[in-house]
């Protein structure tokens, strides 16, 4: 896989940042300010605060229970902090439900695989389309009109996609039929089916064997570099992480230990004694 991770050469102003490869960053797409999350008087997270730049590659990772998945969960509207904000494009978003959020431009996959077994790959990712069909309930049910042009158009995008994730030979296989690491590859392609301006991947590698990582990540890397989607990624897989990602924020027990490039992450001592190990002689 094709590294991206490394220095970067900060512009001084919001208009963002050129990375160590020559990439353009963005400015501020959404910012996390002093975010608290409690379950009962269990604390996920607390008092943090980081940004997610346009056309980036931001990973957040930390050991089990660091919080991580809360603050995915946070960022795609399914969780509501009791302390703290959520800034996207500016403004202060105001609580709302993930079918919301997901009209704004926020897709996701999840750390559990949660597709429909039954449905073959392309219906999958059709479902991916809802947000953009507009035709009414009977011209749905009739296939009639503005209905029958939507998945004419619906079914072009998803096709592109196929192509894209070279999944064209289970194109109409059920999903309970297909592998572990395929129907990661389908979860991904439902998101991107959405078009999203942010893309939030939950561990996209769990589970996978080594090729597979190798085919994800440079789906991974496509995927930003070709659609300029910004994403971002939870994973537990530190080469992975150090090898795609740009900025990195390190959270162990609900805090934030660390944040930066990988390279500035990796000689950080707190995030080398709460996650990677004793450090290197």
């Amino acid at each position: 896989m094709s590294g991206q991770g490394g220095a970067m050469r900060d512009t001084g102003t919001d208009e963002g940042y050129t990375t160590a490869d020559g990439r353009k960053i963005g400015g501020v797409a959404m910012e996390m300010r002093n975010i608290t999350l409690r379950f009962g008087g269990v604390v996920a997270i607390k008092d943090i605060s980081f940004d997610i730049r346009w056309g980036e590659i931001r990973a957040i990772i930390g050991p089990n229970g660091a919080g991580k998945s809360s603050m995915l969960n946070v960022i795609s509207g399914f969780y509501h902090p009791q302390e703290g904000e959520v800034l996207y494009k500016g403004k202060r978003r105001p609580k709302m439900r993930p079918y919301q959020v997901a009209r704004m431009g926020i897709a996701r996959t999840f750390q559990n695989i949660a597709l429909f077994e039954g449905m073959s790959v392309l219906d999958n990712i059709m479902t991916g389309r809802l947000h953009h069909m507009k035709a009414n309930l009977l011209q749905q049910a009739l296939w009639w009109g503005r209905a029958s042009r939507e998945e004419a158009e619906n079914r072009t995008q998803v096709e592109k996609i196929i192509d894209f994730l070279e999944i064209q030979h289970i194109r109409k296989t059920p999903v309970a039929r297909l592998p572990y690491g395929l129907k990661k590859r389908v979860e991904l392609a439902r998101a991107l089916a959405a078009e999203p301006a942010i893309l939030l991947l939950d561990e996209p590698m769990a589970g996978m064997n080594v090729e597979e990582k190798e085919d994800m990540s440079r789906f991974i890397l496509d995927v930003n570099d070709e659609f300029g989607t910004t994403t971002v990624l939870i994973e537990h897989d530190m080469g992975v992480v150090m090898d795609l990602s740009d900025r990195v924020v390190v959270m162990d027990y609900g805090r934030k230990i660390g944040d930066g490039t990988p390279d500035e992450v990796r000689s950080n001592d707190e995030v080398i004694k709460a996650y990677l190990g004793v450090a290197h002689e």
